[in-house]
């Protein structure tokens, strides 16, 4: 209908990452955010996961353009994916662009037009009017969106906490968000990865308190692992390095690209002669050190892993060093992470994390501040987003306590839609949604039943049954060979592999000449043989795999 607004979610209030709204009205369509998910433990071999922005490609006629919160991968990482697609301006902050520009030239997506806009910039796509909030965060130049439409106006927070101190100095504007509320807002769409926690989530520059204690007792070499896109955090322990005299070496790079973007921006404040390069660490003496690397989620392939596994070809740990995790541990990462940290251990290297030392704040609202959010904005109705289904419902009993009526509030999954016009707000049916899983090169070719073919590989093995079969006769001329991965020590279970082909022989001799003919149905006996014998010997459920040879 060309007088109905239509708020579609097409990742992002599901799962913690993948964030990505569709906003539609008549013929035109905006985009805000489009970000990524770190695959989780039951998805073997997968790199990341992204949307699926089908409904977007259908549409791609109607869309003015991608808007961007912040520079986080869990908001701009499926951004490349969606450009090869779509080539439509993109809007962000200026180190929001930043950080993109540079992900974009790895996909060669050089073309892309790129429109810097800065907090209070308005920029107007179709019918809808966005202005940038400022907001603080983790990431510097954070922005959220408040968006006027013929429907009336929308406020998108992005993520934010109220940080009264921020290390840039740069507050949030209350006083716009305020504004909104005033002039009467209709819906409010606000960050909810929090909202199970009370109180008021501590400021960046407790974390300066924290460095400060570690580096005033320290007398090795530290090391100090954080998002590359941490420019708060990376400014911090700048800052603190060169208050103990300490030189600067970063490693990683992500690291050294986003801190390079943000200098040459603004955004990073460096001394003179404390950024050092990597070659320059033998001139120094370990009380002069401190190196910041990537690597704080465990990835096998980054700095501090390859340092923990003394893999590093410049950097290893020893006796007195102090490796210090400045991150939260995002969900699945947690066993990976411990391997890490046990390694650092073994090789003599102090390690301080988040469980043991206040060296991480989140950048996200609690409680107390989200309600704060609901009663400068004072919204209409309430759409909670960036979250799992328990984090909205603790955001929607927020809500209910500042006054919006439950019936206000609305809980929407990944491509459901919710269509406002004057006269009412409700769901009205779905889009296509769901995830797409990237694995290498691949985008989209892994699909669910590939990835229970994984997880059933890593839970059972394989069992491979290669067997030669006259086509004319259908007598046995090979085999059958077995081969297994994953499934028993060959050496050590020749009883097990020996009754496995004695049964297949046996199997295959039994068939008559219509079946001998038909190869899939020679495959289907040797598989429901050999799966009811495994099951009731073993216990186990492998994959079996017949392999006919005919001759």
């Amino acid at each position: 209908m060309n007088n109905t607004l239509s708020i579609i979610p097409l990742g992002g209030v599901e799962e913690i990452g993948q964030n990505m709204t569709v906003m539609e009205y008549g013929d035109d369509m905006i985009v805000i955010d489009a970000g990524l998910m770190f695959p989780e433990e039951d998805m073997p071999g997968i790199d990341f996961v992204i949307p699926d922005f089908t409904y977007i490609l259908e549409n791609r006629d109607k869309v003015r353009g991608i808007f961007l919160t912040h520079g986080h991968e869990d908001h701009t990482g499926a951004l490349p994916f969606l450009l090869k697609e779509l080539n439509v301006p993109v809007y962000g902050t200026p180190l929001t662009l930043g950080l993109v520009r540079e992900k974009l030239r790895e996909h060669k997506l050089e073309h892309i037009e790129l429109i810097p806009v800065k907090p209070r910039g308005i920029i107007n796509a179709g019918v809808f009017s966005v202005e940038f909030i400022r907001v603080t965060h983790s990431i510097v130049d954070g922005v959220g969106f408040g968006i006027t439409t013929p429907a009336g106006l929308i406020v998108h927070t992005g993520d934010f906490k109220l940080d009264p101190t921020p290390v840039d100095g740069q507050l949030m504007d209350f006083l716009r968000f305020a504004e909104y509320g005033e002039r009467g807002t209709t819906l409010l769409m606000s960050d909810s990865t929090n909202a199970e926690k009370g109180g008021f989530t501590f400021s960046e520059k407790e974390v300066r308190r924290a460095f400060e204690d570690i580096f005033s007792d320290a007398r090795g070499r530290i090391i100090v692992a954080t998002f590359a896109s941490n420019i708060h955090r990376i400014q911090q322990v700048i800052d603190v390095a060169a208050m103990f005299n300490r030189k600067v070496i970063l490693s990683g790079k992500s690291m050294i690209s986003n801190a390079q973007i943000a200098l040459d921006l603004g955004y990073l404040r460096i001394p003179q002669n404390i950024w050092l390069k990597l070659e320059d660490l033998k001139n120094l003496r370990d009380d002069e050190v401190v190196m910041i690397t990537t690597g704080s989620q465990g990835e096998p392939m980054s700095v501090l892993s390859r340092i923990a596994t003394d893999e590093h070809k410049s950097i290893k740990i020893k006796e007195g060093d102090i490796v210090i995790l400045s991150a939260k541990v995002i969900p699945g990462n947690e066993h990976s992470i411990g391997r890490i940290i046990n390694h650092l251990f073994r090789r003599g290297a102090n390690v301080i994390y988040e469980k043991v030392s206040e060296i991480h704040v989140s950048g996200h609202a609690s409680k107390e501040e989200l309600k704060l959010m609901l009663n400068l904005v004072k919204p209409r109705y309430f759409m909670p987003i960036h979250g799992e289904h328990r984090h909205k419902v603790y955001h929607a009993r927020l809500a209910e306590k500042t006054g919006i009526p439950k019936a206000n509030i609305f809980l929407l999954d990944n491509g459901d839609v919710l269509e406002i016009t004057e006269e009412a707000v409700q769901k009205a049916g779905k889009v296509t949604s769901g995830r797409i899983y990237v694995d290498g090169k691949g985008v989209g070719d892994v699909e669910d039943m590939v990835l229970r073919d994984r997880r059933r590989l890593a839970h059972d093995g394989i069992v491979l049954i290669i067997i030669g079969i006259e086509k004319l006769t259908g007598n046995i001329v090979s085999g059958p060979d077995i081969v297994s991965r994953g499934f028993v020590f060959e050496d050590a279970s020749q009883d097990v592999i020996n009754d496995v082909k004695e049964l297949v022989y046996n199997s295959v001799k039994e068939l008559d000449s219509e079946i001998i003919a038909d190869k899939s149905l020679i495959q289907a006996k040797i598989r429901s043989v050999l799966k009811k014998y495994l099951r009731n010997t073993m216990d186990r459920k492998p994959m079996i795999m017949p392999i006919i040879f005919e001759v």
